[in-house]
């Protein structure tokens, strides 16, 4: 067996922890890796903090890319978002990290792999799954999960260690960024009746504090990728950079959210998600432009489905590979552009426009230029209401449980026969 582990390293309290906890429970060489999914700008640092620890390896991975192009995007042509709030921004970026972590362990020969997550929490099980998914053959050790600490004994065992940590007692937040979105987490916000503190927030003004005026955007899609804003084409990465800097300018992303874990407790999360709030709100409006009534009400099934399987650690499953294809073939006419008006933490559709728009003015106007014939009504609402009236002359309404109450005064009618 292997003397080596490869640690997902973030460079936060409980990781940083881990570094020294692996090497004194197992005796084992530490290669901290670090993926960079746009959660950092000084990675140096964070790889000599690995190393001064005292990792045997410090590795940084840069990634936006792959995380832009095969998690984001996929998930916003889905329209993932989980209980209707958390665009799933950490969540996303887990089975990448669990990825790279196995593609790690078999390059420098570990045959195990480690990460920070508590046993409370959802990413234990996204990295776990994932890993087990591509490489069951490798050892899995959760070093906080092992240790059982509280948040305050692990910040006292990094002070006794000389250990460097982002955090303290009196300012016990968990964070975690990455393109899509920050997520805040521990202290203070672990009641749910006291509002999130000032300091909580960092990619976001205040909505009493943003501009007075609104600022317009317009954002160009092609097939359900975002394309280009404000007529300037953007790849991936600066796309969600910009839309995250101006819509935060304006208040737009706050998330205050009573979750469901997959482990089954309750927990209250603040989310940071201005890119995400934005392009969410656009591709859901250029969809009601370009799908069917018929493919907008499934789309919003497989939605939820998707959300809750990108949530609960099931990237590597046959049914996220059978929703993606359904995904993929409803975006081909998903080809437009959308505009929003962002104003004091709010964004609103104001426009949209599409080369393959289901939307004809003919059709929808009441003025000049009306082209829908009115007398096809009489014959479909006959046959459409056909059931109902069958149904009701052999099974009058008034008679079923419970019903008799709120029928209209002089409605209700004799059996017949009787």
């Amino acid at each position: 067996m292997s003397d080596k582990v490869v640690l997902a390293y973030s460079g936060g309290l409980d990781t940083s922890v881990a570094i020294r906890w692996l090497k004194e429970r197992y005796g084992l060489k530490v290669i901290a890796l670090t993926v960079d999914v746009g959660n950092e700008r000084d990675f140096s640092t964070i790889e000599q903090k690995a190393l001064r620890v005292g990792a045997a390896k410090a590795l940084v991975k840069d990634a936006k890319g792959l995380f832009v192009d095969h998690f984001i995007f996929p998930a916003l042509k889905a329209d993932a978002v989980y209980e209707g709030q958390y665009p799933l921004a950490t969540a996303l970026s887990r089975p990448l990290m669990a990825k790279l972590l196995v593609d790690v362990a078999m390059e420098e020969g570990a045959s195990a792999v480690a990460h920070g997550c508590t046993g409370k929490g959802n990413d234990q099980v996204r990295f776990e799954v994932g890993v087990n998914a591509l490489a069951p053959e490798l050892k899995i050790i959760a070093p906080a999960r092992e240790w059982g600490m509280t948040r305050e004994e692990t910040i006292n065992y990094a002070r006794r260690y000389d250990i460097p940590v982002p955090v303290t007692v009196s300012s016990p937040y968990s964070i975690d960024e990455c393109l899509w979105g920050r997520s805040i987490e521990c202290g203070v916000l672990e009641d749910p009746w006291v509002e999130p503190p000032a300091d909580v927030f960092s990619w976001t003004r205040p909505a009493a504090e943003a501009p007075d005026e609104p600022v317009y955007v317009e954002i160009g899609f092609d097939k359900g990728i975002p394309v280009v804003v404000d007529g300037k084409k953007m790849d991936g990465i600066s796309l969600i950079q910009h839309l995250n800097e101006l819509a935060g300018r304006h208040g737009v992303g706050r998330v205050d959210h009573i979750e469901d874990r997959v482990v089954g407790i309750k927990s209250r999360e603040i989310y940071e998600a201005p890119a995400a709030t934005v392009l969410l709100r656009a591709h859901l409006a250029l969809e009601a432009l370009t799908l069917s009534r018929e493919q907008l009400r499934f789309k919003e099934r497989v939605a939820q489905e998707y959300a809750n399987l990108v949530y609960s650690g099931l990237w590597f499953s046959g049914l996220h590979q059978n929703l993606a294809a359904y995904v993929e073939s409803s975006q081909r006419f998903v080809t437009g552009t959308v505009r929003l008006k962002l104003f004091k933490g709010s964004s609103v559709v104001v426009g949209r426009k599409a080369p393959a728009s289901l939307y004809s003015y003919g059709l929808a106007t009441y003025d000049k230029g009306d082209e829908f014939d009115p007398g096809y009504a009489e014959g479909f609402i006959r046959l459409w209401g056909l059931p109902v009236r069958t149904q009701a002359q052999v099974q009058p309404v008034a008679e079923a449980e419970g019903l008799s109450d709120v029928m209209a005064p002089g409605t209700k009618r004799k059996r017949r026969g009787g």
